[in-house]
């Protein structure tokens, strides 16, 4: 049995591990507990490109956080992986690539001043009704999680791997809980406002790009690719309460399709895996905390397509919540 921590984290995905890590170098014993290792939650299946007009919630005006507080958080990510794209062994890089949308007249005048930017020639539009070029950080996912877990073990954090039944069972473990579990808040959290957000991704063999494509849309069906190495991972799709893990042989042909259409050397890769999440969608993001107990209980879910983008923004703001003294 794991010595009783300060701070029980539960969820290994990038939200999870990044919010353990801001704990664990503060100072604070952290434990993170999940049921899925990191490389196996959904997190790992993300396609992810830091820049450009945020896929996350709220859709609705008036809903929390306010549009200036995300973006904010858009421009802190942003920083913390082009910072990281400097470091060995991390998994980011900074790598040009198009991006596309299918409606007329698209805004794209915060692009403007993005490194990298210039408009697509006719060719490079791929069908697309508007394209540019630019330069952002790309994150291979499964070596990012391997760094994190390592940096959360630098800073004498403990990642075990076994599932919380209950909110209830995890106060009796920590004085404080920190709840990072994405769509899996729904049933621990009792949440009924989360959705799940089924995402499908095709990896096939990289047959030679060294360039990203994103197709930014909350279409149901998307066109997007990156590259990581010898893998370039195809995507994607976006359906809404779709809890099934199994890969859709149809989808699987038609992301391959989309993307053969834009690259067609991308039909004849090989294809190496289909994987599935789900993203976790809600019409604000949770950042809150309540008592159970003697036990507070901190809630950092939520973000659906911006995981990735605001792990560290909202990592940051738990970190400052739990060194807070406790309210009585």
């Amino acid at each position: 049995m794991t010595q009783c921590p300060d701070v029980l984290v539960v969820g290994a995905g990038v939200t999870g591990l990044t919010t353990a890590v801001c704990l664990a170098e503060q100072g604070l014993p952290v434990l993170v507990r999940a049921a899925e290792a990191p490389r196996d939650t959904t997190s790992a299946v993300a396609l992810a490109v830091l820049m450009g007009p945020s896929l996350a919630p709220p859709e609705e005006a008036d809903s929390w956080p306010p549009i200036e507080t995300t973006m904010r958080w858009h421009r802190e990510g942003v920083a913390e992986f082009t910072a990281l794209a400097g470091r060995p062994g991390t998994g980011v890089s900074v790598m040009p690539g198009r991006w596309a949308s299918h409606r007329e007249g698209e805004d794209i005048a915060w692009a403007r001043d993005t490194p990298g930017y210039r408009p697509c020639t006719p060719e490079e539009h791929a069908g697309f009704a508007a394209a540019f070029w630019m330069s952002a950080p790309v994150v291979d996912m499964r070596a990012y999680l391997d760094h994190l877990a390592a940096r959360l073990a630098a800073a004498g954090g403990v990642l075990e791997i076994a599932r919380v039944a209950s909110l209830a069972e995890a106060a009796e473990q920590a004085p404080v809980v920190v709840n990072c579990t994405g769509a899996e808040a729904r049933h621990l959290a009792d949440d009924p406002e989360v959705h799940a957000v089924r995402g499908q991704h095709v990896v096939v063999e990289n047959p030679g790009l060294d360039s990203y494509f994103f197709q930014f849309s909350r279409a149901k069906a998307m066109t997007m690719f990156m590259p990581h190495g010898d893998r370039l991972v195809l995507g994607g799709n976006a359906g809404r309460d779709d809890w099934s893990r199994e890969p859709d042989p149809v989808q699987t042909e038609e992301i391959i399709a989309r993307c053969a259409a834009v690259e067609p050397r991308i039909a004849a890769a090989r294809v190496l895996g289909v994987e599935v999440g789900f993203r976790a969608s809600r019409s604000a993001i949770r950042l809150a905390e309540e008592r159970l107990g003697d036990t507070r209980v901190v809630h950092n879910y939520g973000h659906s397509g911006a995981a990735v983008a605001f792990s560290w923004p909202c990592a940051r703001a738990v970190a400052r919540q739990v060194l807070q003294p406790a309210r009585v």
